[in-house]
């Protein structure tokens, strides 16, 4: 596995405060996260109803799926609660130069 597989994901400032976006990385769909100063990256897919989590409601560190309120950690992809029982993926983020780069390669929290 190449661990240098850093992907521009857009301009850190481009991102909404303490919300989630969704943006395109290598056909995949990526939902970004910021909390506070913090970015996060996951698949942007719900592991339970398929919903968009990009769609979803943001509080603190948690994404609430827009489909049947089920809730993952958007630090680590974990599942929180019912009717969840599985993690989203979550991907490694760093900012640079004002950018924010996901590492695509990861396997990080596909199932803990």
């Amino acid at each position: 596995m190449d661990n240098t597989n850093w992907q521009d994901a857009g301009a850190v400032d481009g991102l909404p405060e303490d919300d989630v976006a969704c943006v395109e990385i290598q056909g995949r769909e990526i939902a970004l996260y910021t909390v506070g100063t913090a970015v996060f990256a996951t698949d942007n897919i719900c592991t339970h109803g398929h919903a968009r989590l990009c769609d979803g409601f943001l509080e603190g560190h948690e994404i609430e799926c827009p489909l049947h309120q089920g809730r993952f950690d958007v630090r680590d992809g974990k599942a929180l609660c019912a009717p969840l029982t599985e993690n989203v993926r979550s991907y490694p983020v760093r900012i640079e130069a004002g950018r924010v780069l996901v590492r695509m390669d990861s396997l990080d929290s596909i199932n803990s």
